[in-house]
């Protein structure tokens, strides 16, 4: 096999393995903003604080931390923004009331109803499931690679079957890593 057929494969697995990074990845990124009865402080991430006319992530602005497990605390760094804070946090719309004391903020976040926490579990599949869709459309993707490559550099057929049976590997450790991902999201759902 060529020096170029070589490259050409190590290139086709590198960038495919990082595709798949990539929708592990969003697929965390998605859980996070699932509210789970548990205060997490990922929820925080697309609210956008006007900090003296540049809108500015919370998160930068301010310490979070996890009270009790169910609220969130903020702290801005500036307490002359705490009314600015305030209004982001309603303006995200992330469900759950900010209660000012004048120093921080306080997010509670309430329980889960039984029904509520079995339409989020279907949500965490379906999110699950689109995930692993995306890994799908990779591996069919990196197939395909391998057969321009093939027809290309001309590689012998054992040389294609073994390369195909490293492409299926990957998808099935990153389609491993996805539900166990779920099934981790699930039990936090679950869990009063």
């Amino acid at each position: 096999m060529s020096d170029q057929a070589n490259d050409s494969l190590d290139e086709l697995f590198l960038f495919g393995e990082e595709k798949m990074e990539k929708a592990i990845v969003q697929l965390k990124r998605e859980f996070g903003q699932i509210r789970s009865g548990r205060a997490n402080p990922l929820i925080l991430d697309k609210v956008v604080v006007d900090y003296y006319g540049a809108p500015t992530p919370l998160r930068q602005l301010s310490q979070v931390s996890v009270q009790e497990g169910t609220t969130l605390v903020i702290t801005p760094y500036d307490k002359t923004i705490l009314k600015e804070v305030e209004k982001a946090i309603i303006k995200a719309e992330i469900g759950i009331t900010p209660n000012s004391d004048g120093i921080c903020i306080r997010l509670a976040f309430p329980p889960l109803t039984e029904e509520r926490r079995k339409e989020i579990v279907k949500d965490v599949k379906k999110i699950g499931e689109d995930a692993k869709v995306a890994i799908r459309n990779i591996r069919r993707d990196m197939t395909d690679s391998l057969k321009k490559i093939e027809k290309d550099e001309k590689l012998p057929e054992d040389s294609v079957k073994d390369n195909q049976d490293k492409i299926q590997k990957l998808t099935d450790k990153y389609t491993g890593i996805i539900d166990s991902n779920v099934s981790e999201k699930e039990k936090e759902v679950l869990t009063v």
